[in-house]
């Protein structure tokens, strides 16, 4: 860790040095993104200061007791050794967790696409229980969430639903959601009362800007329809409803919320810039898969990360194993507890990495 925490001194003195350059001064781009760099980097060498002060402390006391006679002066050596090493600890663990990498994405607003899976009818249903349990934490934490496109079942649920979550660490805390859950309980349309299982799958994709992924025009074909919405009703009666092809990767995305064209061809856009811009983001992990991977927080859509078990009333998350008995709570989107400890999973192997 001593290695780590000199790289870290040595790259704070060369930003210290660079914001000092006639050249980096002149060039207010290049000194905002070095002075940012610096600032974020300003804390963390202040604790490694006082890191080394303490270590140097504990050298000293511990040179004093070598060549120490009075037994009274011994024991407060002693005491004081015991307290500086004592501090030496906390100072560590401190510096521990200011070495784990934060998230770039964790500020980032969020995109929530669930599809129902396995299950027919059923899964459908499950779709809709958890985009109202999303919805609902939502709700709770302030944030706002708008449908971005949906397609309905015969008996009310969603066979997809892709939503916005806004609002302030949105990303940071439902990026643990991603992934297959998995639902037992006796469907509605089960006359034998026989318990079934079915599931749902649900992304989370943090929210791009148009600088983070440039899409060229050229690479798109854009198509027009009539939406499908319910009879009736204007939404479909025009041909409002947009289909964007993003040619090179395949990646298809429709919208059909909105009465207008516009307004559904810049959401269908939103979706479509998620999308690519977790393709990139899916990419450099798989970079480094060889490497190191990281069960909590991957984002794998293909993992079954949860259980909602009706009979028992319960709620298991199969990556951290942990269990709650509360279901009818959680559905009512009280997920904080569970996305505590999935977080405290992330950090402590993202720390075990570091160390």
């Amino acid at each position: 860790m001593l290695d780590r925490l000199k790289e870290i001194e040595d790259k704070y003195r060369e930003l210290t040095d660079k914001l000092s350059d006639p050249k980096i001064l002149a060039d207010a781009k290049r000194y905002a993104e070095y002075a940012r760099a610096h600032s974020e980097l300003a804390g963390l060498v202040e604790k490694i200061d006082d890191y080394r002060r303490v270590l140097d402390s504990i050298a000293e006391v511990k040179e004093m007791l070598r060549g120490e006679k009075d037994p009274e002066m011994e024991r407060f050596l002693h005491d004081e050794l015991h307290s500086l090493q004592q501090r030496g600890e906390e100072l560590k663990g401190e510096l521990k967790q200011m070495l784990v990498p934060k998230d770039p994405r964790d500020k980032k607003d969020v995109i929530m696409e669930i599809r129902a899976g396995a299950g027919g009818e059923e899964a459908s249903l499950f779709a809709t229980d958890l985009y109202r349990m999303y919805t609902r934490y939502a709700e709770g934490r302030g944030w706002r969430t708008q449908v971005l496109n949906s397609s309905p079942s015969d008996m009310g649920g969603f066979k997809e639903v892709i939503f916005e979550v806004t609002g302030k660490g949105a990303y940071s805390r439902l990026k643990y959601e991603s992934g297959v859950h998995r639902v037992q309980r006796i469907p509605v349309t089960e006359s034998g009362g026989r318990i079934h299982t079915s599931t749902a799958t649900v992304a989370v994709l943090p929210e791009a800007e148009e600088v983070e992924v440039e899409v060229n025009p050229n690479d798109l074909r854009i198509d027009i329809f009539r939406s499908s919405g319910p009879g009736g009703q204007s939404v479909n009666t025009t041909d409002s409803a947009v289909r964007i092809t993003h040619l090179s990767t395949g990646i298809v995305v429709s919208c059909q919320e909105e009465r207008s064209q516009l307004q559904n061809r810049e959401k269908a856009m939103r979706i479509l810039r998620a999308r690519l811009y977790e393709k990139l983001q899916e990419e450099q992990r798989e970079e480094i898969a060889e490497a190191r991977r990281l069960q909590v927080g991957t984002g794998d859509r293909s993992e079954r990360i949860r259980t909602y078990n009706f009979p028992q009333g319960r709620v298991t998350d199969h990556r951290i194993g942990l269990t709650l008995h509360n279901l009818d709570s959680v559905l009512e989107g009280s997920i904080d507890e569970l996305i505590e400890e999935l977080a405290a999973a992330d950090r402590a192997a993202k720390l075990e990495q570091v160390v």
